[in-house]
């Protein structure tokens, strides 16, 4: 009897099939991880350095964004950037992989979001911004600055709001997910 139960499930020999395969679980934590992460580091723009650089010199706003926006071209940004949604569709296909209809469209509504609202919005909107601030001389005159930090700030929080609602979103289906996957395996009576 163990021995067809764990055929007809695919567990290893002593796995119960009740417990969401290791395969399938693995992936969607590590995809929740990479989400969270990027919709943390989103946020965090949101509600503090951004508030605070508002509330700075424009002058010393504008150097340090720009400092900021050299520096944030890294080894520990580029895996919650660019492979979120890579970790997204490997928990979906493992989700598919394991029978998980509903886990399998979580993830990938997660990983669509996240690509749309997260990638492609930084790209087309936050990256030429960020290279136009790049190249911009910080004006001496505070109210010179203040008009050019002003423009920047308002465009550039407005669309990374939207990012950080679309990354929170694709974090909410993620988890929604993995939710799916612990009740897909009921008891065996």
């Amino acid at each position: 009897m163990t021995a067809t139960l764990s055929s007809e499930c695919n567990c290893s020999p002593g796995r119960s099939p009740t417990t969401p395969h290791d395969a399938t679980v693995v992936p969607a934590i590590i995809s929740i991880i990479f989400t969270g992460a990027i919709f943390g580091f989103f946020y965090a723009w949101v509600c503090s350095t951004m508030w605070a650089f508002d509330d700075a010199d424009p002058r010393v706003a504008i150097e340090a964004m720009q400092a900021v926006n050299s520096g944030v071209r890294n080894a520990a940004f580029f895996p919650a950037f660019f492979l979120t949604p890579l970790t997204l569709f490997a928990a979906a296909a493992s989700a598919r992989r394991d029978n998980s209809t509903q886990a399998t469209r979580y993830f990938l509504a997660a990983g669509l979001v996240y690509i749309i609202g997260g990638l492609v919005l930084t790209m087309a909107i936050h990256v030429p911004l960020n290279e136009e601030l790049a190249d911009m001389v910080v004006p001496a005159s505070v109210e010179d600055a203040e008009t050019m930090w002003t423009e920047y700030s308002k465009e550039w929080q407005r669309w990374n709001i939207t990012r950080t609602v679309a990354s929170g979103i694709s974090l909410i289906f993620a988890s929604l997910g993995l939710v799916s996957i612990s009740r897909q395996r009921r008891p065996i009576r």
